[in-house]
C-alpha cells in the first residue's frame, strides 16, 4: 500500500507487469478493489511451479499477501471430462 500511495496505481501495475513478464509470463488485466481483496491480477504463465515461484518472491520480499486461484478455459473442462475417471464413494459397492 506504501508503494500505491506513492506511486500511484498505473506505476504499481507496470510493476506487477514486469515481474510476470520476467518469470515468463503475460498479464492480461490488472484491477485494484474495494472489499475482501484490493487487487486482482489476470495473468497467465506457463505453469503452477512458476505461479508458486511468483507468490514465493513476492511474499518473501514482504510484499502482500496473495491468494493464486488457477483459472481452466472451457477447453480444459471439455477435456477433462473426457478422461477415464472412476470413483466409487466410500460404503458404495
Amino acid at each position: 500500500m506504501a508503494g500505491l500511495a506513492k506511486d500511484g496505481g498505473t506505476a504499481r501495475a507496470e510493476v506487477i507487469e514486469a515481474l510476470i513478464e520476467n518469470a515468463g509470463g503475460q498479464v492480461e488485466a490488472v484491477y485494484y478493489a474495494f472489499g475482501q481483496f484490493d487487487l486482482y491480477v489476470l495473468c497467465e504463465v506457463p505453469d503452477n511451479v512458476t505461479a508458486a515461484a511468483l507468490g514465493i518472491a513476492v511474499r518473501a520480499a514482504g510484499g502482500v499477501d496473495a491468494r493464486i486461484v488457477p483459472l481452466l478455459t472451457t477447453a480444459e473442462i471439455d477435456a477433462a471430462v473426457r478422461l477415464p475417471i472412476t470413483y466409487q464413494p466410500p460404503g458404495r459397492s
